[in-house]
């Protein structure tokens, strides 16, 4: 075995998660204690997160934190796990959303013969296996944590979410496991041309395989590249590939759709950077053009399909593929600012989103309904409740003094000199995104009180998941029969602990984004290198320095 110093915070990320996914499964008769032992698990790991950061050295060496032993030897497989700047700041943000998920799902009602030890222990064990996607530099066990990962989140949405859990499970299973047989391929491949370099013996060593395979000729890279970019384009996901998201997130319950718009889809994201680039650089270049092109489509389709929703989780899954779409341009804009905006991006996008989806859950659950022609006027019912609203939604439109805007701005003008069409294009593209957040926003917090907002006040005979109408279709406003008995709460104490940490960071980061910056601008930096590529513009206070 081979260990680098604070290898063992690394370990600890893995193992602690696992170990808390087998207490809280044995304690699934209790389900207050299994809520307890959770929350503890994931407040254990959220301060282990830290740690790391703390230990990490961002001009340190591009792996840090590593260990590695045998596997399969026979085969040059090893159980190795490292991280850089941009697999760090990954691994805290989950840290940071898996103990807001449980806290926000505490009075979460479960389908009847489901538990909550259940529930909790397959997100903690979706934690740590996500947690190894973001660490792995072996690349088969890349691909196995790859697959792996989709089983305990099929069993979230198929066991837990809405009335068309199985459908939207076995889509999501099936798009993602076939994606990841088709980069199976490529992974076999890297494995033979590594063979052939090194004498015989293969390897699947990540460090080594850049410099072994990364000057192979253009058409084996452009390959290889395909079988590696079809799954991660899936788990972006990037259009076409995308259908399986929006009816994922829209029968996944509130936190298991945090952790699926928020971290699963990194994953794919993080694969372009850790993978793509490096070990294919000629091929990426190469069909940049076909990224692009799939990048801005993606954030006209996202921004478009927006609008035209009747549901506020499908309505944020395309809205989110708008953001996919514009991570995508960032890193193949070939610019360390746009690269490093994207993978601020990916970080900020997880809490403004991560967010907007937990205080949408919180309005879904005072109406009982998703659908947004059931709401309006709940402004004046529940000030803290819209208040956040607000604030998610300004975040997720990149206004200036939140975290998402530092992020955005980069990638416009790290985009700009290499790709200018696209990025004007995709510009236009987030602009209406932005128009249809606060368009969300008017249409639930504004006007008169109407639908599941008025059946809440009544607390008359309708029921709150299916508010009697006066015949209009499209939400006309509930009919009420009985005296005003209960009115809706506003914002729980529960709710504001959930909330509270990102309000704080999305306006933290928003006026202070260095901590992050920081940390993953030298792992960009070798990313670049490591592509072959050269900063369109340079400064002299900012140069991109290659070995």
């Amino acid at each position: 075995m081979t260990s680098s110093s604070n290898s063992w915070l690394l370990a600890a990320l893995l193992l602690l998660p696992l170990v808390g996914a087998a207490v809280v499964t044995g304690l699934r008769k209790n389900d207050r204690v299994a809520k307890l032992t959770a929350l503890g698990f994931s407040l254990a790991e959220f301060a282990l997160a830290i740690g790391a950061w703390i230990a990490y050295v961002p001009d340190g060496a591009r792996i840090q934190q590593h260990f590695s032993f045998d596997w399969i030897p026979a085969f040059g497989v090893h159980i190795s796990f490292g991280v850089d700047g941009i697999a760090l700041v990954m691994i805290a943000v989950i840290g940071l959303l898996v103990p807001l998920v449980i806290g926000a799902g505490w009075a979460e009602k479960l389908p009847e013969g489901r538990t909550a030890g259940g529930f909790f222990a397959l997100i903690l064990l979706e934690q740590a296996l996500t947690v190894g996607v973001f660490a792995a530099t072996d690349v088969f066990l890349f691909y196995v944590l790859f697959e792996i990962m989709l089983i305990p989140m099929y069993f979230l949405i198929g066991s837990y979410g809405g009335a068309r859990r199985q459908y939207a499970a076995v889509k999501f299973f099936l798009y993602s496991f076939l994606g990841g047989l088709i980069m199976l391929a490529s992974v076999i491949a890297l494995y033979v041309m590594s063979a052939d370099e090194l004498g015989g013996q293969g390897t699947f060593d990540w460090a080594t395989l850049v410099q072994t395979v990364s000057d192979a000729p253009l058409s084996t890279q452009v390959w290889l590249f395909l079988g590696f970019f079809i799954a991660f384009a899936i788990k972006a996901p990037l259009v076409p590939l995308h259908t399986w998201l929006p009816d994922a997130t829209a029968e996944a319950p509130i936190g298991v759709a945090v952790l699926l718009v928020g971290i699963l889809d990194k994953v794919g994201t993080f694969g372009f950077l850790r993978y793509l680039l490096p070990l294919f650089p000629a091929a990426s270049e190469a069909l940049t053009p076909l990224v692009l092109v799939l990048a801005v489509a993606g954030v006209i389709y996202g921004s478009l399909l927006a609008v035209g929703q009747s549901d506020m989780k499908r309505f944020v899954a395309y809205v989110s593929i708008a953001h996919f779409g514009f991570i995508a341009l960032g890193i193949f804009a070939f610019s360390s600012q746009a690269m490093t905006g994207s993978v601020t991006y990916m970080v900020n996008h997880s809490i403004a989103t991560g967010m907007l989806i937990l205080v949408i859950g919180m309005v879904i659950a005072r109406g009982g309904s998703s659908r947004i022609a059931d709401y309006g006027g709940m402004a004046k019912l529940t000030p803290l409740l819209a208040g956040t609203l607000l604030i998610a939604g300004l975040a997720s439109l990149s206004l200036p003094g939140t975290s998402s805007f530092i992020s955005e701005f980069l990638v416009l003008v790290g985009s700009y000199p290499n790709a200018p069409v696209y990025t004007i294009i995709a510009t236009v593209g987030m602009v209406f995104a932005a128009l249809y957040v606060l368009w969300l926003y008017q249409r639930i917090m504004q006007g008169p009180l109407r639908g599941a907002a008025l059946v809440g006040v009544t607390g008359g005979g309708a029921s709150p998941s299916a508010p009697q109408r006066d015949g209009a279709a499209g939400g006309g406003v509930a009919v009420a029969t009985e005296p005003e008995t209960k009115k809706i709460l506003d914002l729980t104490s529960r709710e504001k602990w959930v909330l509270a940490p990102l309000v704080l960071l999305i306006v933290g980061l928003g006026l202070y984004p260095k901590p992050v910056l920081a940390t993953v601008q030298p792992s960009v930096d070798a990313t670049m290198c490591a592509a072959g590529q050269t900063d369109p513009v340079q400064s002299a206070e900012r140069q991109l320095q290659c070995p």
